[in-house]
C-alpha cells in the first residue's frame, strides 16, 4: 500500500468516526455495467467489508471504475465495411448523415459484447489533521475521486492545499541559493520554464544541479516548475508548480522496516498504510514550513 501520485487538499468534516463516513460511501457501491453502459464508479473494499478500512486513526477508501472497452477503430471498421455493402447493394453513396446514424447503431450493437476492465483509484483521510490525499497521476483521475465522492459527503467543505509561497518561486530559490530547506536534499531532476514563452523549457535529467549553468538560466528568466527533492532520506519525489507530487517512492529503509515487522499479508497491507501515512503526514509539516506556511482562505 504505497501510493506514488499525490493530489493533496484541506478537508473539513465532523465525522467522529469511520463508520460516519462508510455509511455514506455504501448509498454508492461498485456495480456492474450494464449492458449500454460504457462506464460505472463506485466504492470498493479496501480490505475486507467496510467502505473505510481504518488504521490508527488514518483511513484508506477506494473508488472503483469498471469501463467498457471499445475501441473507435473497431467501430469504425465495422461501420466502413457495413457502409460498403449497403452502398453495393443500393448502388449509391452514403451522405455524412447516413455514416454518423450507421456508426451509432454499430457501437451501440458492439457495446453489449465489449470486454470490460476494473482499475481502483485510491484516497486517505487523515480525520485529524484534516488530510484527503488521492494517489492520482492525472487531473481527470482526481476530479473523477472527487465527482463521486462530494456529492456524497453532503456539506463537507474541500479545497487544494495552498501556500504563501508558490512551488515554482520557492524551488526556483532553493535552486538559486543553493540551498535546500531544512529537511530536504535537491535530486538530479529538474524542468525549467521561460515565462514569457510557455512552451520553452529545459529538462535535466541524472545531471547535477548546482553550479554556473542553472543559475544562469534562473537569472535569464526561467523559473523551476519540476524539481527532485528527497526528504530525510527516506521519500524521494518530483515536486511540481501545482503543488503536486509526482513519481513518489518510499525508500528502502522504510520498506524493511515493514518487511520485518509484518506476520503475513494482512498485517503488512496495514503496516504499510500506517507507516505510509506517518511518514507523509510529517514529510507534509516540513513542506508546509518550506513553502512559508499554509494559506489560510479569505473569508
Amino acid at each position: 500500500m504505497w501510493f506514488r501520485n499525490l493530489r493533496i487538499y484541506r478537508l473539513s468534516s465532523n465525522w467522529k468516526d469511520s463508520r460516519q463516513l462508510n455509511d455514506l460511501l455504501a448509498k454508492k457501491p461498485l456495480t456492474r455495467c450494464g449492458s449500454l453502459d460504457m462506464i460505472s464508479r463506485g466504492w470498493v473494499y479496501p480490505k475486507h467489508e467496510d467502505f473505510v478500512h481504518a488504521v490508527n486513526g488514518q483511513w484508506l477508501v477506494a473508488l472503483g471504475v469498471e469501463q467498457k472497452l471499445l475501441p473507435a477503430t473497431v467501430i469504425r471498421q465495422e461501420t466502413q465495411e457495413r457502409a460498403a455493402v449497403i452502398e453495393a447493394e443500393q448502388e449509391r453513396t452514403l451522405g455524412r448523415k447516413e455514416r454518423r446514424e450507421l456508426r451509432d447503431r454499430v457501437a451501440l450493437e458492439l457495446l453489449p459484447k465489449a470486454f470490460t476492465r476494473r482499475r481502483t483509484t485510491w484516497g486517505w483521510i487523515d480525520p485529524v489533521s484534516g488530510w484527503l490525499v488521492i494517489d492520482a497521476g492525472s487531473d481527470a483521475r482526481a476530479e473523477e475521486f472527487l465527482e463521486v465522492f462530494l456529492p456524497l459527503v453532503g456539506e463537507v467543505q474541500l479545497r487544494p492545499l495552498q501556500t504563501r509561497l508558490s512551488p515554482m518561486a520557492a524551488m526556483t530559490e532553493w535552486l538559486a541559493s543553493d540551498d535546500a530547506p531544512v529537511g530536504f536534499t535537491i535530486d538530479d531532476e529538474l524542468e525549467l520554464r521561460a515565462a514569457a514563452l510557455a512552451q520553452s523549457a529545459i529538462r535535466y535529467v541524472k545531471h547535477a544541479l548546482e553550479g554556473r549553468e542553472i543559475r544562469q538560466h534562473i537569472a535569464n528568466g526561467k523559473s523551476a516548475t519540476k524539481l527532485g527533492v528527497t526528504w530525510n532520506d527516506k521519500l524521494s519525489f518530483v515536486l511540481t508548480d501545482k503543488f503536486q507530487i509526482k513519481r513518489l517512492a518510499f525508500l528502502d529503509i522504510l520498506k524493511e522496516t515493514t518487511e520485518q515487522s509484518a506476520l503475513d499479508a494482512e498485517e503488512q497491507f496495514d503496516t504499510d498504510f500506517a507507516l505510509m501515512a506517518g511518514e507523509l503526514g510529517l514529510m507534509f509539516q516540513d513542506l508546509l514550513v518550506a513553502l512559508g506556511g499554509e494559506l489560510e482562505p479569505a473569508d
